[in-house]
Protein backbone atom coordinates (compact mmCIF):
# COMPACT_ATOMS: atom_id res chain seq x y z
CA UNK A 1 0.00 0.00 0.00
CA UNK A 2 1.77 3.38 -0.98
CA UNK A 3 1.48 6.06 1.79
CA UNK A 4 1.73 9.51 1.45
CA UNK A 5 4.95 11.16 3.18
CA UNK A 6 3.84 13.94 5.20
CA UNK A 7 0.11 12.67 5.74
CA UNK A 8 -0.38 9.06 6.20
CA UNK A 9 -2.95 8.92 4.14
CA UNK A 10 -3.18 5.71 2.07
CA UNK A 11 -4.12 5.74 -1.64
CA UNK A 12 -6.88 2.95 -2.25
CA UNK A 13 -6.30 2.82 -6.02
CA UNK A 14 -2.45 1.26 -4.90
CA UNK A 15 -2.43 -2.30 -5.48
CA UNK A 16 0.81 -4.59 -4.35
CA UNK A 17 1.59 -7.49 -6.53
CA UNK A 18 3.66 -10.82 -5.96
CA UNK A 19 6.29 -9.31 -8.23
CA UNK A 20 6.72 -6.63 -5.65
CA UNK A 21 5.74 -3.62 -8.18
CA UNK A 22 2.65 -1.29 -6.99
CA UNK A 23 0.25 -0.76 -9.74
CA UNK A 24 -2.01 2.33 -10.16
CA UNK A 25 -4.75 2.93 -11.51
CA UNK A 26 -5.23 6.21 -14.51
CA UNK A 27 -8.26 7.25 -12.20
CA UNK A 28 -6.17 8.69 -9.50
CA UNK A 29 -6.46 12.60 -9.20
CA UNK A 30 -3.68 14.58 -7.35
CA UNK A 31 -5.19 14.93 -3.53
CA UNK A 32 -5.71 18.79 -3.61
CA UNK A 33 -5.37 18.59 0.75
CA UNK A 34 -2.46 15.78 0.59
CA UNK A 35 -0.22 18.06 -1.77
CA UNK A 36 -1.13 21.41 0.40
CA UNK A 37 -0.17 19.43 3.59
CA UNK A 38 3.13 18.01 1.72
CA UNK A 39 3.73 21.49 0.72
CA UNK A 40 3.31 22.81 4.32
CA UNK A 41 7.10 20.90 5.08
CA UNK A 42 8.73 21.96 2.11
CA UNK A 43 11.53 23.88 4.78
CA UNK A 44 12.12 20.56 5.66
CA UNK A 45 13.55 18.81 3.15
CA UNK A 46 12.92 15.12 3.59
CA UNK A 47 12.38 13.58 -0.52
CA UNK A 48 14.42 14.34 -3.11
CA UNK A 49 13.84 13.80 -6.55
CA UNK A 50 16.58 13.10 -8.79
CA UNK A 51 16.15 13.38 -12.56
CA UNK A 52 19.29 11.99 -14.66
CA UNK A 53 20.41 9.41 -17.39
CA UNK A 54 19.79 5.94 -17.88
CA UNK A 55 22.87 5.66 -19.42
CA UNK A 56 26.52 6.19 -17.98
CA UNK A 57 27.58 9.16 -19.85
CA UNK A 58 31.29 9.66 -21.25
CA UNK A 59 32.81 11.34 -18.18
CA UNK A 60 33.56 8.79 -15.28
CA UNK A 61 32.48 12.02 -13.25
CA UNK A 62 29.02 11.94 -14.13
CA UNK A 63 29.00 8.00 -12.17
CA UNK A 64 30.73 9.31 -9.18
CA UNK A 65 28.45 12.53 -8.19
CA UNK A 66 25.66 10.19 -8.74
CA UNK A 67 27.03 7.46 -6.50
CA UNK A 68 28.21 10.22 -3.82
CA UNK A 69 25.22 12.09 -3.97
CA UNK A 70 23.23 8.63 -3.13
CA UNK A 71 25.35 8.43 -0.21
CA UNK A 72 24.66 11.90 1.14
CA UNK A 73 21.16 11.24 1.20
CA UNK A 74 21.73 8.32 2.95
CA UNK A 75 23.46 9.84 5.22
CA UNK A 76 21.51 12.76 5.73
CA UNK A 77 18.12 10.90 6.37
CA UNK A 78 16.56 12.23 2.60
CA UNK A 79 14.63 9.54 1.06
CA UNK A 80 14.96 9.32 -3.26
CA UNK A 81 12.71 9.73 -5.60
CA UNK A 82 13.81 8.89 -9.02
CA UNK A 83 12.82 7.71 -12.37
CA UNK A 84 12.76 3.50 -10.99
CA UNK A 85 15.17 1.88 -13.20
CA UNK A 86 18.74 0.20 -12.26
CA UNK A 87 20.85 1.45 -15.60
CA UNK A 88 23.08 4.72 -15.75
CA UNK A 89 22.80 7.28 -13.57
CA UNK A 90 19.81 6.33 -12.66
CA UNK A 91 20.65 2.85 -10.80
CA UNK A 92 23.81 4.92 -9.83
CA UNK A 93 22.18 7.10 -7.40
CA UNK A 94 19.82 4.24 -6.21
CA UNK A 95 22.30 1.76 -5.57
CA UNK A 96 24.12 4.12 -3.94
CA UNK A 97 21.26 5.44 -1.42
CA UNK A 98 20.41 1.46 -0.78
CA UNK A 99 23.78 0.30 -0.15
CA UNK A 100 24.17 3.14 2.85
CA UNK A 101 20.83 2.09 4.26
CA UNK A 102 18.50 4.98 2.73
CA UNK A 103 15.02 4.77 1.71
CA UNK A 104 14.22 4.78 -2.29
CA UNK A 105 11.11 5.41 -4.19
CA UNK A 106 11.10 4.44 -7.92
CA UNK A 107 8.54 5.78 -10.24
CA UNK A 108 8.07 3.99 -13.54
CA UNK A 109 5.90 3.60 -16.34
CA UNK A 110 4.49 0.06 -17.49
CA UNK A 111 6.38 0.23 -20.38
CA UNK A 112 9.81 1.24 -19.48
CA UNK A 113 10.09 -1.73 -16.43
CA UNK A 114 11.69 -3.98 -18.59
CA UNK A 115 13.92 -1.21 -20.81
CA UNK A 116 14.96 0.51 -17.75
CA UNK A 117 15.27 -2.79 -15.53
CA UNK A 118 13.00 -1.72 -12.97
CA UNK A 119 14.25 -3.05 -9.40
CA UNK A 120 11.36 -3.87 -7.23
CA UNK A 121 13.72 -5.54 -4.22
CA UNK A 122 15.25 -3.02 -1.74
CA UNK A 123 13.18 -0.05 -2.53
CA UNK A 124 9.17 1.16 -3.40
CA UNK A 125 8.74 0.47 -6.82
CA UNK A 126 5.48 2.46 -8.18
CA UNK A 127 4.40 1.39 -11.94
CA UNK A 128 2.26 3.71 -13.49
CA UNK A 129 0.49 3.23 -16.51
CA UNK A 130 1.76 6.49 -18.30
CA UNK A 131 4.53 9.15 -18.50
CA UNK A 132 2.15 11.69 -16.96
CA UNK A 133 1.08 10.04 -13.83
CA UNK A 134 4.84 9.15 -13.32
CA UNK A 135 6.20 12.91 -13.23
CA UNK A 136 3.09 13.98 -11.51
CA UNK A 137 3.70 11.30 -8.53
CA UNK A 138 7.45 12.40 -8.88
CA UNK A 139 6.00 15.89 -8.03
CA UNK A 140 4.25 14.67 -5.37
CA UNK A 141 6.54 13.03 -3.45
CA UNK A 142 9.00 15.12 -3.38
CA UNK A 143 9.83 18.26 -1.79
CA UNK A 144 12.84 19.62 -3.93
CA UNK A 145 14.52 18.26 -7.43
CA UNK A 146 17.89 17.79 -8.82
CA UNK A 147 19.35 17.41 -12.31
CA UNK A 148 22.21 14.71 -13.04
CA UNK A 149 23.61 15.13 -16.51
CA UNK A 150 20.88 13.21 -18.68
CA UNK A 151 19.63 13.14 -21.80
CA UNK A 152 16.29 14.73 -23.47
CA UNK A 153 14.13 12.81 -21.18
CA UNK A 154 15.80 14.41 -18.31
CA UNK A 155 16.16 17.47 -19.92
CA UNK A 156 12.05 17.79 -20.13
CA UNK A 157 11.34 16.65 -16.72
CA UNK A 158 13.36 19.56 -15.19
CA UNK A 159 11.90 22.08 -17.73
CA UNK A 160 8.20 21.20 -16.23
CA UNK A 161 9.66 21.70 -12.97
CA UNK A 162 10.73 24.79 -13.94
CA UNK A 163 7.97 26.27 -16.04
CA UNK A 164 5.61 24.77 -13.05
CA UNK A 165 7.53 27.17 -10.67
CA UNK A 166 7.67 29.80 -12.94
CA UNK A 167 3.84 30.46 -13.53
CA UNK A 168 3.45 29.98 -9.87
CA UNK A 169 2.26 26.60 -9.43
CA UNK A 170 4.99 25.15 -7.09
CA UNK A 171 8.05 26.90 -5.34
CA UNK A 172 10.37 23.55 -4.48
CA UNK A 173 13.82 24.26 -5.04
CA UNK A 174 15.42 23.00 -8.30
CA UNK A 175 18.92 22.45 -8.84
CA UNK A 176 21.15 21.96 -11.39
CA UNK A 177 24.09 19.40 -10.72
CA UNK A 178 26.39 21.03 -12.92
CA UNK A 179 29.02 18.34 -12.89
CA UNK A 180 32.31 19.04 -15.04
CA UNK A 181 30.27 22.06 -16.50
CA UNK A 182 27.82 19.70 -17.88
CA UNK A 183 24.49 22.19 -17.76
CA UNK A 184 26.53 24.98 -19.06
CA UNK A 185 25.09 25.26 -22.90
CA UNK A 186 21.55 24.74 -20.82
CA UNK A 187 22.56 27.99 -18.43
CA UNK A 188 23.61 29.89 -21.50
CA UNK A 189 20.15 29.51 -23.42
CA UNK A 190 18.37 30.85 -20.28
CA UNK A 191 20.46 33.71 -20.13
CA UNK A 192 20.05 34.25 -23.89
CA UNK A 193 16.41 33.87 -23.43
CA UNK A 194 16.44 36.53 -20.46
CA UNK A 195 18.70 39.03 -22.95
CA UNK A 196 16.03 38.80 -25.85
CA UNK A 197 12.98 39.13 -23.17
CA UNK A 198 11.51 35.85 -23.73
CA UNK A 199 12.23 35.08 -19.75
CA UNK A 200 11.18 38.64 -18.20
CA UNK A 201 11.75 40.01 -14.76
CA UNK A 202 8.00 39.15 -13.92
CA UNK A 203 7.75 35.44 -15.18
CA UNK A 204 11.42 34.83 -13.51
CA UNK A 205 13.27 31.32 -13.51
CA UNK A 206 14.49 30.65 -10.58
CA UNK A 207 17.29 28.01 -10.35
CA UNK A 208 20.15 26.54 -8.06
CA UNK A 209 23.57 25.43 -9.65
CA UNK A 210 25.83 23.22 -8.03
CA UNK A 211 29.45 22.03 -9.33
CA UNK A 212 30.73 19.92 -6.24
CA UNK A 213 28.06 17.06 -4.85
CA UNK A 214 28.43 18.36 -1.42
CA UNK A 215 27.34 21.61 -1.49
CA UNK A 216 23.83 20.13 -3.24
CA UNK A 217 21.93 19.51 0.12
CA UNK A 218 23.16 22.41 2.15
CA UNK A 219 21.78 24.70 -0.97
CA UNK A 220 18.73 23.30 -1.48
CA UNK A 221 17.63 23.35 2.47
CA UNK A 222 18.60 26.96 2.12
CA UNK A 223 16.60 27.56 -0.21
CA UNK A 224 14.23 25.62 1.37
CA UNK A 225 14.28 27.87 4.50
CA UNK A 226 14.25 30.83 2.46
CA UNK A 227 10.41 30.36 0.97
CA UNK A 228 7.80 32.58 3.03
CA UNK A 229 5.36 31.32 4.57
CA UNK A 230 2.22 32.36 1.84
CA UNK A 231 4.20 30.53 -1.07
CA UNK A 232 3.92 27.29 0.74
CA UNK A 233 0.63 26.93 -0.15
CA UNK A 234 -0.86 25.85 -3.63
CA UNK A 235 -4.50 26.89 -4.21
CA UNK A 236 -6.79 23.98 -4.23
CA UNK A 237 -8.17 24.21 -7.39
CA UNK A 238 -4.50 24.42 -9.40
CA UNK A 239 -3.53 20.95 -7.47
CA UNK A 240 -6.73 19.42 -8.81
CA UNK A 241 -5.36 20.51 -12.29
CA UNK A 242 -1.84 19.62 -11.64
Amino acid sequence: MLRAPSTGESFPSCQPFADGFCYRSNRLSLDAFTLQCHMAWMNKIKTVCVYCGSGPGTNPRFVEAATALGKIFAENGISLVYGGGSVGLMGAVAKSVRDHGGAVIGIIPDFLVSRENAVARGQELIVTPDMHERKRLMFERSDAFIALPGGVGTLEELVEQLTWQQLGRHSKPVLLANIDGFWEPLLALLAHMRATEFIRPALAVEILKAERVEDILPRLRAAAAGVPESAKQMPADLARRL
